[in-house]
């Protein structure tokens, strides 16, 4: 089934970027090969994707403003955890506090979203194509990822799969953050 849609990230950089990309390639090449590490902020869960005839215009008239006045954020990983009935595994993140509202402020942006499928649960995903044996599933269930998440950034990237995603839309979260400017 080929996915069409726009999703809101949040690339990682630094060591952890690297600590992550080496976990992916480890457990799931070809993803790591696919995408940089990032949390997914919209798009999986809490909002469908963006709606795919969204133009980059219409995405900075929404995000900018967010962007602007949202700060940089420090938020933990939570354990690994497979994805209900499936082969997917991903490191959580707390669906609460500082990243919802930035969730929240994206979902009442007036961007067009498509129906949302799954409650809001940010992540960063470790592995997402190969079935995994029970082996390396517990292995990998095992990682834990104790350095502190900064996100200073949301992306949004074009994806029709198969083909590469295509990015839209960068922001750097600059401000303060101030929820009533919405």
């Amino acid at each position: 089934m080929a996915l069409r849609g726009i999703f809101i990230i949040s690339e990682l950089t630094g060591p952890l970027a690297e600590r992550i990309r080496a976990i992916q390639e480890r457990f799931d090449p070809k993803m790591a090969r696919q995408t940089p590490p990032h949390v997914t902020i919209a798009g999986s869960s809490g909002t469908g994707v963006i709606v795919p005839s969204t133009t980059a215009e219409e995405l900075r008239a929404a995000l900018d403003p967010i962007a602007a006045t949202t700060p940089p954020l420090t938020l933990h990983f939570g354990a690994p955890q497979r994805f209900m009935q499936t082969n997917i595994v991903s490191l959580p993140l707390d669906p609460h506090g500082p990243l919802r509202e930035l969730h929240d402020r994206i979902a009442r942006s007036g961007l067009r979203f498509e129906q949302a499928r799954f409650a809001f649960t940010p992540h960063c995903t470790l592995s997402f194509y190969p079935t995994l044996s029970p082996e390396r599933l517990r292995e990998l269930l095992s990682v834990r990822v104790a350095e502190p998440v900064a996100l200073d950034r949301i992306e949004a990237y074009y994806t029709a799969n198969p083909q590469p995603a295509r990015k839209m839309y960068e922001g750097m979260l600059t401000g303060r953050s101030d929820p009533k400017s919405d």
